[in-house]
C-alpha cells in the first residue's frame, strides 16, 4: 500500500499529530509526506519531504491575524500549478491534515481524500463556536482542505466522527510537577508585548516562549526563551499553569497534564475562537484583551488551584484503523 499524507506547515499541531501517526501507517504501507506553508520551519526526521508553498496565515506582533498581509503573500497561480504537477495515480490512500494542496489535487482528480485534523471536527454542527459566527470563517473551514470522509480531534466526543485530542508521546512520558511560574506560549505576540503586561503581576515567575527571541533573556520576574521543543517540554512539565492562544494541541496537552490554563486566543483566527468557546464551556477562563477586565481574569486566574483534566485523549492506531477501513471500502466500491 502507498500512502501520501499532506500535511499543514502552519503551527506545530498538525506536525505533532503526524509524528503520533505516522509510525502506525509505517508499518503497513510506503509513505510518501508533503508539507506546505510558506512559513513553515518544521521537518520529520527519516522522512522525505514534498515542499509546496501552499496557503498560510500572516500575524502581526499584536497577536492578530494581518488580513492585508495575508492576501498579498498569496500566490494562487503558484498554486493552481502545485495542484497540476501533483500526480495521485499511483497512491492507495490520501491523508490530509487541513493540507490544501493535497485536499484539492484529490478533489480535482476524483480522488478519495481522508481528512485527519482538528479542522475536520468543525464540519459537525455539534462543535462549539463562538457568539458571533462568520459566515466566512466557516466557509474556509470546510473548503480549505476538503475531504470526502473525516476524523476530527476535538476536546470532547461532539459527534460520531470526532476523536478525542492525540497526545503525543513526549507529553506522555513526562512527570508532571506543580512549580512556581507560568509557561507562556503565544506565538504571534512578541515578547516585548507580553513582557509589558505581564511585568505588573510582579509575586508571579513568568517564562514566554516567543517565535521573534532569538536568545534567552532575564529581566525581573520574567523569563524570555526562543522556541525550543525540550525547553518547552521542561517549563511545561515543572509549571504552575499554562497561558497560551487557542492553538487545540498545546491546550489539550496542558489539560492532559492537570496544568490550569488560561486562553487568548487570536483575534481574526476563527478556529481559535471556536476552540476558546469549547473551552469556556469547560470551565476554562478566556481573555480577548488586556483591559482591565482581563488583567483581573489573569489575577483571579492566578489565586485559584482549579484545573481542568483532559477526559481521554485518542488511540493512533484506532485512528489509523478507521482511515485504512474507509480506504479499503472506497476501492472495494470504486471496482478496483
Amino acid at each position: 500500500m502507498k500512502i501520501l499524507y499532506g500535511i499543514q506547515g502552519t503551527g506545530h499541531g498538525h506536525i505533532s499529530r503526524a509524528r503520533e501517526l505516522l509510525p502506525v501507517l509505517k508499518q503497513v504501507a510506503d509513505i510518501d509526506i508533503l508539507i506546505s506553508g510558506y512559513n513553515c520551519k518544521l521537518h520529520l526526521d527519516g522522512f522525505e519531504i514534498i515542499r509546496k508553498r501552499g496557503l498560510s496565515f500572516e500575524y502581526d506582533s499584536d497577536g492578530n491575524v494581518d488580513m492585508l498581509k495575508t492576501a498579498t503573500s498569496l500566490r494562487p497561480i503558484e498554486f493552481l500549478r502545485d495542484l497540476q504537477s501533483l500526480k495521485l495515480d499511483s497512491y492507495d490512500l490520501i491523508i490530509s491534515d487541513f493540507e490544501p494542496v493535497t485536499a484539492w489535487a484529490a478533489t480535482l482528480q476524483n480522488r478519495s481524500v481522508v481528512a485527519l485534523s482538528h479542522q475536520a471536527a468543525f464540519l459537525s454542527a455539534n462543535s462549539p463556536r463562538p457568539k458571533e459566527r462568520s459566515l466566512f470563517a466557516e466557509q474556509i473551514m470546510t473548503h480549505f482542505a476538503p475531504s470526502t470522509y473525516a476524523v476530527g480531534f476535538h476536546f470532547k466526543r461532539y459527534d460520531s466522527f470526532i476523536e478525542p485530542p492525540i497526545i503525543r508521546k513526549q507529553i506522555r512520558d513526562l512527570n508532571p510537577v506543580q512549580g512556581e511560574h507560568i509557561t507562556v506560549y503565544l506565538p504571534a505576540y512578541h515578547h516585548e508585548v507580553m513582557s509589558e503586561q505581564l511585568k505588573t503581576f510582579g509575586k508571579v515567575k513568568w517564562e514566554i516562549f516567543s517565535t521573534y527571541a532569538e536568545s534567552k533573556t532575564e529581566k525581573n520576574n520574567i523569563t524570555v526563551r526562543p522556541i525550543s521543543n525540550e525547553d518547552f517540554l521542561k517549563s511545561l512539565e515543572g509549571s504552575l499553569g499554562v497561558m497560551t492562544s487557542g492553538g487545540f494541541e498545546t491546550c489539550a496537552e496542558a489539560m492532559f497534564m492537570n496544568k490550569k490554563l488560561l486562553i487568548k486566543p487570536i483575534q481574526n483566527q476563527y478556529e481559535q475562537l471556536c476552540n476558546a468557546a469549547a473551552l469556556k464551556e469547560l470551565g476554562i477562563p478566556v481573555i480577548h484583551d488586556w483591559t482591565d477586565s482581563s488583567r483581573k481574569t489573569i489575577q483571579e486566574w492566578l489565586m485559584d488551584p482549579t484545573s481542568v483534566h483532559l477526559p481521554e485523549y485518542a488511540d493512533a492506531q484506532k485512528v489509523i484503523d478507521r482511515a485504512l477501513n474507509h480506504a479499503r471500502l472506497s476501492k472495494s466500491a470504486s471496482g478496483f
